[in-house]
């Protein structure tokens, strides 16, 4: 089962539990109501932008709302090599939260892996905050608006989240990368 049949229901109870309308959670989000109804379908992807952002809005963890479980650690949170939760939002891209144990998170560290794939394959999302990456393995592309970035292993981008942005592994391989999402 793909997992945002089961984070539809959680936004959905998340909202109607705060009372709000999906218009006036699309309101408070600024964007079309739309949008918030086809996330709340579970018949769609929900991109981990929107998640944040809702997390943010309705002051609730976004490990709560992509698991269904309350992070508890409160004075440090490690997380081993492999460990990290798998948040199987999409499928283009594999996403581990590396701070998901963590409670009242002010970041959203996470370790994503790119395929490789045609310029014609690449979406582009956005979302609000700050975003830093740092690429650990592999060339990575990188769309800002439009214009292609390439960065190699140890190269680090920090940019504003609401630019529309893409990616995609370089040279037929993939990329892998730590990106941090304020």
């Amino acid at each position: 089962m793909e997992q945002y049949k089961e984070i539809a229901p959680r936004l959905i109870g998340l909202r109607e539990g705060i009372g709000w309308t999906t218009a006036e959670m699309a309101d408070l989000l600024g964007m079309p109501v739309e949008k918030v109804e086809k996330y709340e379908s579970g018949t769609v992807e929900i991109p981990v932008g929107y998640m944040l952002d809702v997390s943010r809005l309705c002051r609730v963890d976004l490990t709560t709302l992509i698991s269904g479980r309350e992070p508890h650690l409160k004075s440090y949170a490690m997380v081993r090599k492999g460990e990290g939760y798998a948040v199987d939002r999409r499928k283009d891209y594999d996403y581990k939260s590396l701070g998901y144990k963590f409670a009242g998170r002010e970041m959203e560290p996470f370790l994503i892996t790119v395929p490789p794939k045609n310029e014609d394959e690449m979406t582009e999302t956005s979302h609000r905050g700050q975003e830093f990456i740092y690429v650990l393995e592999g060339r990575l592309e990188l769309r800002l608006n439009g214009e292609p970035l390439a960065l190699e292993a140890g190269d680090s981008l920090y940019f504003n989240s609401e630019t529309p942005h893409g990616l995609r592994g370089l040279d037929n391989k993939e990329a892998k990368f730590l990106d941090v999402i304020l």
